[in-house]
């Protein structure tokens, strides 16, 4: 696979969707091949800052050139922040589209689950927008009444939402949201934090339903060459030659049965 190009590309529109949470359009040559699931790695424009920072793509325009990213800022002195005072027309360095995305063919004539949590809520919108299964459930987590995208989710599926504070839909978590409206599926794709991961994979597993996750984790490089995103894997890695595998290059969507979390 040829090496991912640094691109400048522009910024289209900034908007807040809830505290901390933004959501920016950028055109980009990336909307020409970027896929549900894949990420891009965003550049700030301080020359004192080397690393870029991955977020995942939310929606894909390929008429419009453009990718939508909904991120959240981290703190004040951060990549994150400088993104957010961003404004249209303002340059903008990426590099992707990077990763391998979900399988949207598996769920063909399937009854799907769709989850996200927190900031992995905003990958499962072009997943919903891609997907053709024979049944389409959408399960996002929040933690608070601030359910940033649900208009956009409800356009695309059966929505079913749950928060920490029990302010939206089902009090508890994505699980909670699955047990309380008695949802079934044959195939699952979820993306979130760690523990919400490894809960699913479990959930997977005990009642024997195929399932994709997207891990996230603290990535570096983004092209898999400084092996700073790893997780465990069963099979032996032909790069490293351990039991490890390179999130940001071989994921971060994997089968869960593949991966440790």
């Amino acid at each position: 696979m040829a090496e991912k190009k640094k691109e400048i590309a522009k910024v289209v529109s900034q908007e807040l969707l809830a505290d901390g949470i933004y959501s920016m359009w950028i055109q980009t040559e990336v909307s020409r091949t970027a896929g549900p699931g894949q990420f891009l790695s965003i550049y700030t424009n301080d020359a004192s800052r080397l690393l870029p920072r991955p977020i995942s793509i939310c929606e894909i325009d390929k008429a419009g050139e453009s990718v939508r990213v909904v991120y959240r800022v981290t703190g004040e002195n951060t990549g994150t922040k400088q993104f957010s005072q961003m404004g249209a027309g303002d340059p903008i360095s990426v590099v992707g589209p990077l990763g391998n995305g979900f399988p949207v063919e598996e769920a063909e004539g399937k009854r799907a689950l769709l989850m996200g949590g927190g900031i992995g809520v905003p990958p499962i919108l072009e997943l919903a927008k891609q997907m053709t299964c024979g049944k389409k459930q959408i399960v996002v987590g929040y933690r608070d009444a601030h359910t940033f995208l649900k208009e956009e989710f409800e356009q695309n599926g059966e929505l079913y939402i749950s928060t920490e504070d029990g302010s939206v839909g089902t009090k508890g978590n994505v699980l909670d949201a699955i047990r309380e409206n008695n949802l079934e599926a044959d195939i699952i794709y979820a993306c979130g934090p760690t523990p919400m991961l490894r809960a699913i994979k479990e959930y997977a597993e005990e009642k024997k339903i195929a399932c994709y996750i997207s891990l996230e984790e603290r990535m570096a490089c983004g092209i898999g060459a400084c092996l700073g995103c790893v997780c465990s894997t069963k099979e032996r890695d032909h790069h490293t030659n351990v039991h490890n595998t390179r999130i940001c290059k071989d994921g971060p969507v994997f089968l869960s049965t593949e991966v440790e979390i």
